[in-house]
């Protein structure tokens, strides 16, 4: 019996992880897309917090989980850019029960930036985030909402990145974590000097 759980654990951890990667999915890997990703669906349809310039023409929407590790080393990589472009992220609820959770928490917090950094430090030293107790259920059903719509673009993964290329304008979407430079090279900003 015992060995079963353990087994029935292990495939769970699985499923909960493949929602969550580094990397982008396979060339010609296929999207079942309800609907086209587009700035102006997140900027309707989205709840998130701003981290970096608020005033900035570029705007960044980053889906991201709470419980997703890759979406935490996106966090440190997207942190020197943020002079040069307006970060929303957009906290969905995905891995596990602690994700939707922690998300109405940083989206209820009067500092989500600070209390994200909190939640940062907490997952590095393996003691799980922040706490998600306390009465957000407004904010769990704007997380609910986040999840939703990340879903009805596609998306098969966190983190997910939504943008408008700042040199180009073009769209630009990516699944997965990237170091800095790589991301400052995605949306045309220029990569913090070594």
């Amino acid at each position: 019996m015992q060995r079963r759980y353990l087994l029935t654990s292990a495939a769970a951890a699985v499923l909960a992880l493949a929602a969550c990667k580094d990397s982008p999915p396979a060339p010609g890997a296929a999207k079942a897309q309800a609907q086209p990703v587009s700035t102006a669906a997140i900027e309707a349809g989205a709840k998130g917090f701003v981290v970096g310039s608020p005033m900035s023409v570029r705007t960044v929407y980053v889906f991201f989980d709470a419980q997703c590790p890759h979406c935490s080393a996106l966090w440190r990589a997207a942190k020197p850019l943020k002079s040069q472009a307006k970060f929303v992220w957009i906290p969905v609820g995905l891995i596990n029960k602690s994700s939707e959770a922690q998300g109405a928490a940083l989206l209820a917090a009067k500092d989500p930036v600070a209390l994200m950094d909190e939640h940062e430090a907490s997952m590095a030293a393996q003691k799980g985030g922040i706490s998600g107790m306390g009465d957000f259920d407004a904010q769990r059903e704007l997380v609910k909402k986040n999840t939703a719509l990340l879903n009805s673009f596609g998306f098969a993964s966190v983190p997910s990145i939504v943008a408008m290329h700042a040199q180009t304008g073009a769209l630009v979407t990516r699944e997965g974590s990237m170091p800095t430079a790589t991301l400052a090279a995605l949306l045309g900003l220029q990569a913090p000097a070594q």
